[in-house]
């Protein structure tokens, strides 16, 4: 299982250096053809897309997020940090199983 990470050319650089393949991006054409190949990749688990990234491309990820779930997806912040509207996780898992943690 690899990780693969669709991003800004400095997350994405960040992530080379240590062994991650991935995809830099500038808009959301690239984007949406970046995770179109990044979830045909059979060898990839893990997609890591920068909420910047994620925000571009909201029904996609989260039709796959909620659907079919391989590989994962999970958003990482970008080089400018967290961005203040970020789901928690408990709100992540709440909204896909109904399950509250």
């Amino acid at each position: 299982m690899e990780f693969f990470v669709i991003g800004d050319r400095d997350t994405v650089l960040g992530m080379r250096l240590a062994g991650v393949a991935g995809c830099t991006v500038t808009d959301r054409a690239s984007a949406s053809d970046a995770l179109r190949d990044a979830l045909a990749r059979e060898n990839t688990g893990v997609v890591l897309l920068t909420e910047p990234i994620a925000a571009q491309l909201r029904d996609e990820v989260a039709s796959h997020m909620f659907g079919a779930g391989w590989p994962i997806l999970l958003e990482i912040p970008d080089a400018s940090g967290p961005s203040p509207d970020r789901p928690s996780v408990a709100d992540i898992v709440r909204k896909a199983t109904g399950i509250s943690l």
